[in-house]
């Protein structure tokens, strides 16, 4: 299991952690070294969601057209461009552009993986696999962290190293993953008909929120300790370090969700996610610390979470259940990270951290925290 999962887990890293989430860690330096307004920084960042949610509109379609193994590798191949192309960026419309095509390999590489675990493990296997998988994001956020302690204000030959590490990941997963031989063609299932979206409400919309409220922390969190609670630049990178490291912990979703249930288990990790935005308007360094771990296990807990709601409920054929949750996902991130620069420029930091808090206790309470039991639970 584990010859599949490991470079599974490094695949996710690159594309989601080094492609994709280092932005935020690194805006501070980025925008110091380029001149990027508030606004202009969560547009980079909105590039990449957008890129993401682009590319999962086509995952279902490209990966029964063309194998779960190859759209894979075009993740890690485009994570690569991308990443070498934001370390040599001069200003913000090369950097967005790179960003965008970083973004792209994100947005593939869920769907694929959960159709080559489907394909290559036993069903009692898959969801753990999964899980654990989803987990390379804090596994990449935390080597990111490390690499911007070593490096120093050098987030250039950051994003160098993170390029060259992305090709050996290619590498990896070329060798590791086997094409699948498909004992029958899965049925056709287009992305947004309506009943496939009908099946798929509840899933949209928790998704939705996920992303729209957990956009402002990845994009602006090290920002905000580091300009308004003071923080060092050593302890604000230790604060990204902590959050990645705690997302490992987030692996245990699958089993958490096998015996709580998936209604129970939807309605803590949202509340988590709430709990841990507002904490950082706390100026108390345990605050902030608390929250960092708080935010790690609980987003990497709610992705996997939504892995496993979208196998269930699209059991055929898996990828489309993911794509439709993590397309939700993006359209949220990208929405969230583009409002919240604008809202922070014309407000402040603690109100617009605050509001986005707020809003996702909505999705606690609301109806879209309705998750049906049948097909789920």
């Amino acid at each position: 299991m584990w010859k599949l999962i490991a470079p599974g887990i490094a695949m996710i890293a690159v594309t989601y952690a080094f492609a994709r989430y280092s932005f935020g860690l690194f805006l501070p330096d980025i925008s110091a070294s380029l001149n990027l307004s508030e606004s202009q920084a969560g547009t980079v960042g909105s590039a990449a969601y957008a890129a993401y949610t682009l590319a999962l509109l086509a995952s279902s379609g490209w990966i029964r057209k063309y194998g779960a193994r190859r759209i894979v590798l075009c993740s890690g191949m485009t994570a690569f461009v991308g990443i070498l192309g934001m370390a040599f960026s001069q200003g913000f419309y090369t950097l967005a552009f790179s960003a965008f095509v970083a973004g792209l390999g994100s947005g593939w590489i869920s769907p694929a993986f959960s159709q080559v675990v489907a394909q290559s493990m036993r069903p009692e296997l898959q969801h753990k696999g999964n899980t654990w998988i989803n987990t390379g994001t804090s596994f990449g956020i935390v080597f990111t962290g490390f690499s911007a302690l070593l490096l120093a204000e050098e987030w250039r030959w950051s994003y160098g190293l993170f390029a060259l590490l992305t090709l050996l990941v290619f590498w990896w997963n070329a060798v590791a993953i086997k094409e699948a031989k498909e004992k029958s063609a899965p049925p056709v299932q287009r992305l947004f008909s309506s009943s496939t979206l009908k099946k798929a409400l509840f899933l949209i919309a928790a998704s939705l929120g996920i992303g729209f409220g957990s956009s402002i922390y990845w994009t602006f969190s090290r920002t905000y300790i580091t300009e308004i609670h003071g923080l060092s630049l050593n302890e604000s990178v230790v604060f990204w370090i902590v959050m990645g490291a705690s997302g490992v912990f987030g692996g245990i979703a699958g089993s958490i969700i096998q015996s709580m249930g998936l209604r129970l288990s939807y309605r803590l990790g949202v509340m988590a996610i709430a709990l841990s935005i507002a904490g950082l308007t706390l100026s108390q360094n345990t605050a902030i610390y608390f929250s960092a771990i708080l935010f790690g296990i609980a987003f990497i807990f709610m992705t996997g979470l939504f892995i496993v709601w979208g196998t269930r409920q699209f059991p055929e054929t898996p990828s489309v259940g993911v794509s439709i949750s993590f397309f939700s996902l993006g359209i949220g991130q990208s929405l969230g990270s583009a409002i919240a620069g604008n809202l922070i420029e014309a407000t402040s930091y603690p109100f617009t951290f605050l509001l986005f808090s707020a809003i996702g206790f909505v999705f606690v309470f609301g109806k879209t925290a309705i998750v049906p039991s049948k097909g789920t639970d």
